[in-house]
């Protein structure tokens, strides 16, 4: 990944203009209802042009986004949890990429700019430094934002203070309180600018589909889930709430998928308000679940069955995080994309085909800004080719496959969102 000084950081930052204090009230509806007035000039309509990747959704009722990160280096002595240390992404500080963006793209969500790890390195304090540089040059540009997570429910990612805080004499008044108080500052910062929550990401252990044994969860078990998703409710009325994990399409998945149904359930027979689950997609080889063959081990029929069954519960769906790793997959450049391309397609067209499904965003427009570029490395010691554009910022088969999805893809009703 190419790495930028902090004076190209500041010198692109300075050259953005985002200061988002003037133009006229913009107000957001969703099926859900009214949200907040918020206040913008958009400068251009991101993603308008009927050939983007945004604008071949909007043709058939979807939306296309992608992850955009504009990640800081915290303060010298801050303590960062050992994964997110090498996987820090500041996309947003390339103005290819801010162009190509705002060009393609009708959604934009921060990379790791919401998480704990960022905004709350600390008890007590919160730093929107990063997070509001993504959401001011959405609300500038005319693009959506979802916001991820407002708990990612897994001790590895939460941060080292959580780990080994004190909840008193009364843990479960006072766990229930953080996390209130958490989401109710989130939520209140970035009112009416935000349209989507994850509410909850990742709380089911993939290799059992039991629920993670985090610290909230040791202490309130799953109401943990249902405090959540009922303060995010209260605290932003009108926004999409979102379960979001990585269960996929593979045989090896079966135990995810199955304990993510089970937390459905559950939601839905406790009238807990979830509006979509949100599909990670990291699908390939070597993909976060186990993998065989260089693209894993398929089955599109279980795959049905799954959204089959969430969708007969009620919840939307939307593809929040999609690539496809090529780790596995060998051959020149042109031939691996050809690869990733089929599959690609195939995942594409059974998601596509549930009406229910409201928009995908990809977890990175570009390959050398993808995460997965610091995960293991090839065995061939090439950069992997994950994204709809390659390190030249030029289009790939991938783009030109999920511009066919589309245009394969039924038409439904556009789901009403709004700018931040």
């Amino acid at each position: 990944m190419t790495k930028l000084s902090r004076r190209t950081l500041i010198a692109a930052a300075a050259g953005m203009s985002l200061d988002p204090a003037l133009g006229t009230g913009i107000r957001r509806e969703t099926k859900h209802g009214r949200g907040h007035t918020h206040h913008h000039k958009h400068e251009q309509a991101a993603g308008a042009d009927p050939d983007s990747l945004n604008g071949a959704a909007r043709a058939k009722g979807l939306m296309f986004g992608s992850a955009l990160g504009a990640s800081l280096k915290p303060p010298a002595g801050t303590e960062v949890p050992k994964p997110f240390r090498d996987v820090r992404i500041d996309s947003f500080g390339d103005p290819r990429m801010r162009a190509l963006f705002t060009a393609q793209c009708g959604i934009l969500v921060p990379v790791n700019e919401l998480k704990w790890d960022a905004i709350r390195r600390e008890p007590g304090k919160f730093d929107f430094t990063a997070a509001d540089r993504l959401v001011d040059f959405a609300g500038k540009h005319g693009l959506s934002v979802r916001g991820q997570p407002l708990l990612w429910n897994r001790t590895r990612w939460m941060p080292p203070w959580v780990l080994t805080h004190d909840f008193g004499a009364q843990p479960a008044a006072a766990a229930e309180k953080m996390l209130r108080e958490h989401i109710r500052t989130v939520t209140s910062r970035y009112s009416g600018r935000i349209f989507s929550y994850d509410v909850i990401d990742e709380t089911i252990a993939s290799d059992t589909g039991e629920l993670e044994d985090s610290p909230f969860t040791k202490i309130l078990g799953p109401d943990v889930i249902d405090i959540c998703f009922h303060a995010a409710r209260e605290y932003a009325p009108g926004t999409q709430l979102v379960y979001n994990d990585y269960m996929s399409w593979e045989r090896s998945s079966a135990a995810h998928r199955a304990g993510v149904l089970r937390l459905i359930e559950r939601m839905k027979q406790n009238n807990v308000p979830i509006d979509a689950l949100g599909i990670q997609a990291h699908i390939g080889s070597n993909a976060l679940g186990a993998s065989v063959g260089p693209l894993g081990d398929v089955d599109e029929t279980e795959w049905r069955k799954f959204l089959d069954a969430v969708t007969g519960m009620g919840p939307d769906l939307v593809i929040t995080e999609f690539d496809v790793n090529d780790r596995d997959i060998m051959g020149d450049a042109a031939a691996r994309d050809q690869v990733i391309a089929g599959h690609a397609r195939a995942f594409l067209d059974i998601a596509l085909g549930y009406p229910q499904l409201r928009y995908v965003v990809a977890w990175g427009l570009v390959d050398k800004f993808s995460w997965l570029q610091r995960m293991p490395p090839r065995y061939d010691g090439q950069s992997r080719r994950p994204a709809p554009y390659d390190d030249n910022f030029e289009p790939k088969a991938l783009r030109a496959t999920i511009v066919q999805a589309f245009a394969a893809a039924p038409e439904r009703p556009a789901m009403e969102v709004k700018p931040a």
